[in-house]
């Protein structure tokens, strides 16, 4: 899932509450677009039912299989472990007000400018917080192709400064690929390939990012909602 993302951005793997009513008309498409997403991923109203979501995937780093475990709650708290074997190799977790990482069995809490969006998310599914205008700006760019499909290109910008371009399908409303601006010369892409129905949630199932000029294959193992995730996973 898009949940799912450098390693921040998949780690911690989407209401409007009155702030949601665009100003101008390039908004309203945006917001149009945005809210079909929604649609496509299982609907507003279940979605905003969604308190956690647990997923387990497999990658390649360093040329070892391992696998990132991520969990989510409601509204802004993750976690994050690289495992091979069993072994946790690397973890991370933020509270929903601190980041805190371990790295070679050292504890440390992580700086302001490492968590992202994570300090003002309100919802687990990125969609929710795009539309609601009070933590993001988003207007419609354009149309590309990705992976072989026309998309609409939605340039979003968030209240504490992360940019980034998201590519929705015209003919599915997905979300196809992904830019996180880190720099002009610095832009973190995430291709998503397939998707797969939990129940009622459309998510993807296989993802593809490109960093430095290298490809990495992400494939999703398990996804679970509302359950696996606890308030001690996050301490």
């Amino acid at each position: 899932m898009k949940q799912l993302l450098i390693i921040a951005s998949i780690f911690l793997l989407y209401p409007a509450h009155g702030h949601n009513t665009p100003s101008d008309g390039d908004s309203l498409n945006a917001y149009s677009i945005l809210n079909k997403a929604i649609d496509a991923q299982g609907g507003k109203e279940f979605l905003r039912s969604i308190k956690t979501i647990y997923t387990n995937t497999v990658t390649v780093m360093d040329g070892i299989e391992v696998n990132w475990v991520v969990k989510e709650m409601l509204p802004n708290k993750g976690a994050f472990q690289v495992v091979n074997n069993n072994r946790i190799l690397y973890q991370s977790w933020f509270d929903g007000k601190n980041g805190f990482e371990i790295v070679n069995g050292k504890k440390r809490k992580q700086f302001t400018d490492e968590l992202g969006d994570k300090l003002i998310k309100k919802n687990i599914i990125n969609e929710l917080d795009y539309v609601d205008s009070s933590l993001w700006n988003i207007r419609l760019l354009g149309e590309e192709t990705i992976l072989n499909q026309a998309c609409y290109k939605i340039h979003a910008r968030s209240t504490n400064g992360i940019v980034k371009n998201l590519f929705y399908s015209k003919e599915s409303s997905l979300l196809l690929k992904e830019e996180k601006i880190i720099s002009p010369e610095v832009v973190y892409t995430f291709f998503f390939m397939s998707f797969s129905r939990q129940g009622q949630l459309t998510f993807c199932n296989e993802m593809k990012l490109l960093k430095n000029g290298k490809y990495q294959q992400v494939k999703v193992l398990d996804m679970v909602i509302n359950e696996r995730v606890h308030e001690t996973d996050f301490h």
